[in-house]
Parts: structure tokens; C-alpha cells; sequence
């Protein structure tokens, strides 16, 4: 008779939170995710052309500004102002142009280089990036996806074209994009919203003392 021994390989835990012995959680795996552009660059070639040679991406990275109130021995710290940080997409440059022509065509329509003309608005050139992160299926296996990154308001700070490098002689040349955002709301598979933008309810205090 087997023992079921796996279940030990995790941390113990409290039995009060939880079953003392429990098995490990599989955990998401950094290699099986897709990433999606929508309204990026101009017709023609389709935004899927950016998917299929994507190579790395970043999650979005929340944060806030902190408070300080200085107060008679002490600092209270308060959450302030909330951002995000940029998120760089690194992609293959393929040999028909078609990558380096969408990236160019997003770059026109925030500048162009050639009239030096501007945007009238971020209407104009904002795009919409979905970071998918899925299970691993594939053909006629659909891929399950465990959690979504929907990053909106989204244009390009700025791009690194790779260098050429005679002693690099099997790597591909690449194109990182910086990407600035306005904001990033986390979905499940069913499109509910989990984690960044779950609805859980605004804390209103009663009392306008303490921290």
C-alpha cells in the first residue's frame, strides 16, 4: 500500500488556517503567456505579428506615494497617490519588417518624425496591451488562462533597436519597448475581476482619529 507522502512537501502549517499537511500548489509558470496589442501602430499587418514574436514581458508593478506626517515623537506613514511603473516588452525583429514597422508605425502616431508634427490628443496613439498567463494547452488543447493583465492608456516611452555584435552569432536582434500606462485591472479566465480592480468594497472609517 502506497503512503502519501507528497502531501508532507510544503510548509506546516497552523491547524487553525488550515489543514496541517497539504500538498504543494503549482505554481504559474513564467514561460506559458501571450501578450496581446490592440489599436497598436496602423492597418495592414495585423497586431497578432507582435504576438507570435514576443520574447519577455513585465507584469505591471503598482505602487503608492507615501505620506509622512510628522507628528511629536513619532512619523505616521499614509498611502498616497497611486502609480504604475513602466513595462518593457522585448520582441524578435523578424525579416519581412513587419515587427519594426508596427513599433514604427506606434512611434508616428504619437510623433512624426518626418514632419515633425505631433499628436492633437492621447486618443490618437494610446493602445490597450492584455498580458495573458496561461496553463499550457495548445492545438487542439485550448489554453486555459489563469490570470489576465488588461493595461490601459498605454504609448511608448521609448524603444532600444538591439546592436549588431559579429561574436553574437546565434542571437536574434531584438526591439525593447518602454511602455507607459495609465492603469491595469487583473481578470480570471471567465473575465471576472480578481486581484487589481476586485471589488472589495471601499473602507470608510468612522472616526476621523488614528492611522
Amino acid at each position: 500500500m502506497p503512503i502519501a507522502s507528497l502531501s508532507r512537501f510544503t510548509v506546516p502549517l497552523n491547524t487553525d488556517q488550515s489543514a496541517s499537511n497539504q500538498g504543494l500548489l503549482m505554481p504559474k509558470l513564467a514561460y506559458r503567456f501571450r501578450v496581446s496589442l490592440f489599436d497598436f501602430g496602423v492597418g495592414g499587418d495585423p497586431a497578432t505579428e507582435l504576438t507570435k514574436q514576443v520574447m519577455n514581458v513585465e507584469r505591471p508593478k503598482p505602487k503608492f506615494d507615501e505620506i509622512k506626517l510628522d507628528v511629536y515623537n513619532s512619523v505616521v506613514k499614509l498611502a498616497g497617490k497611486h502609480s504604475f511603473d513602466d513595462i518593457k516588452l522585448v520582441v524578435r525583429d523578424d525579416m519581412t519588417n513587419i515587427v519594426t514597422n508596427k513599433v514604427g508605425q506606434q512611434m508616428q502616431k504619437q510623433f512624426d518624425f518626418f514632419e515633425q508634427a505631433s499628436a492633437a490628443s492621447g486618443l490618437d496613439y494610446k493602445f490597450t496591451m492584455v498580458i495573458e498567463i496561461l496553463d499550457g494547452g495548445n492545438g487542439a488543447y485550448q489554453p486555459i488562462v489563469l490570470e489576465s493583465f488588461e493595461v490601459q492608456g498605454c504609448w511608448i516611452k521609448a524603444v532600444t533597436y538591439s546592436q549588431g555584435d559579429y561574436s553574437k552569432g546565434t542571437e536574434a536582434m531584438t526591439i525593447e519597448m518602454t511602455i507607459c500606462y495609465d492603469n491595469a485591472v487583473q481578470t480570471d479566465e471567465a473575465g471576472g475581476l480578481i486581484g487589481l480592480g476586485q471589488p472589495v468594497g471601499r473602507t470608510v472609517g468612522t472616526s476621523a482619529i488614528g492611522s
